[in-house]
């Protein structure tokens, strides 16, 4: 019989789920369309597209297909727009924590409930968002696509953060706004919440992604931990 038990770990995507980032990707997609000499792009559609990637970016910037020989010359031009963005401490509209992850990090840590960060963007980008929203010294694991042979929707950067947290993998959860959040997580046997107020496309429906839990909300996730007295079931 299914058990209830105690939180182990709790894990975030990163871009669209513990930060909003979407700003700096529209000042470096918007910055790569000047050089080309094209107009830019609307603020919303590269926001619900940036949990996409830097290909699907792009892609939708040029409006090319993404195995298009020009995708990645690019791609690499908007990444470096990308990281000189990110590095200058002085620029408008930083990439931010949601409203209301300090409250719930804040219980996590005072219930003694690891949590981390695994997300498949590369170490280079993450560490500096994470230094400068005070985030980097206080997770227990941070995963990112260099730590790992397969990066999600596989599950092995899970599993690998449930081992640098010393956290069971089935009383773990994990938090994405991407399908392959909740793949990864559902493959690796975690509890899986979607994050519905991140970066996510008309096109997309998560009611499909077989989440156990679809968040409007942090609060959402904060009540909904609450609600099960901190505990999850297991096997």
């Amino acid at each position: 019989m299914p058990k209830r038990k105690p939180i182990s770990g709790v894990f975030f995507d990163l871009d669209g789920t513990l930060l909003d980032t979407a700003n700096d990707f529209i000042f470096a997609v918007n910055q790569l369309l000047q050089d080309y000499n094209k107009p830019s792009k609307a603020s919303d559609i590269i926001r619900e597209n940036v949990s996409a990637g830097s290909i699907a970016l792009t892609a939708l910037a040029f409006n090319l297909a993404i195995d298009h020989p020009d995708i990645e010359p690019r791609r690499q031009e908007l990444l470096k727009h990308y990281e000189k963005h990110i590095n200058d401490l002085q620029r408008p509209s930083p990439a931010s924590i949601y409203p209301g992850i300090q409250a719930l990090l804040n219980e996590l840590e005072q219930r003694d409930i690891p949590w981390g960060i695994v997300t498949n963007k590369p170490e280079i980008y993450t560490t500096p968002l994470l230094e400068q929203t005070k985030l980097h010294s206080r997770a227990k694991a941070i995963v990112c696509p260099e730590h790992v042979t397969r990066p999600k929707p596989d599950p092995e950067a899970l599993l690998l953060a449930c081992h640098q947290a010393n956290c069971s993998v089935n009383t773990s959860i994990y938090i994405g706004d991407h399908k392959r959040d909740i793949d990864a997580g559902n493959i690796a046997g975690m509890t899986t919440v979607a994050a519905l107020y991140g970066y996510i496309s008309d096109d997309d429906d998560p009611t499909g992604w077989q989440a156990d839990l679809l968040a409007e909300s942090v609060r959402d996730i904060h009540h909904w931990l609450a609600n099960q007295n901190w505990t999850i079931t297991s096997e």
